[in-house]
């Protein structure tokens, strides 16, 4: 896969879901996305929308959907959720 998703969205994306979301059986669910590691922190997962995205070591990332638009809605909720964020940090 090219490497088109910026991972330092995605991790900001994991770390408001984590400090916002609400306890699942795998994680924490937030804004319709879930998210969860392994048990040492190398591995993060971000899941919604029939999308499932694994972050690895060294920033390596797998994506997995089975249709383009549930690609596109995924990365939409994923924006939506770090864009107050980043607003946020420029004032």
């Amino acid at each position: 896969m090219k490497n088109d998703l910026n991972t330092a969205t995605l991790l900001a994306a994991f770390e408001i879901v984590m400090e916002n979301g609400e306890e699942t059986e795998f994680g924490k669910r937030y804004e319709g996305i879930e998210a969860s590691t392994d048990y040492d922190g190398y591995n993060i997962y971000l899941k919604g929308n029939g999308v499932e995205l694994h972050i690895g070591f060294h920033n390596t990332y797998n994506l997995t959907y089975e249709q383009e638009h549930l690609k596109e809605s995924f990365l939409k909720k994923i924006d939506a959720i770090v864009a107050p964020t980043v607003i946020d940090n420029h004032h």
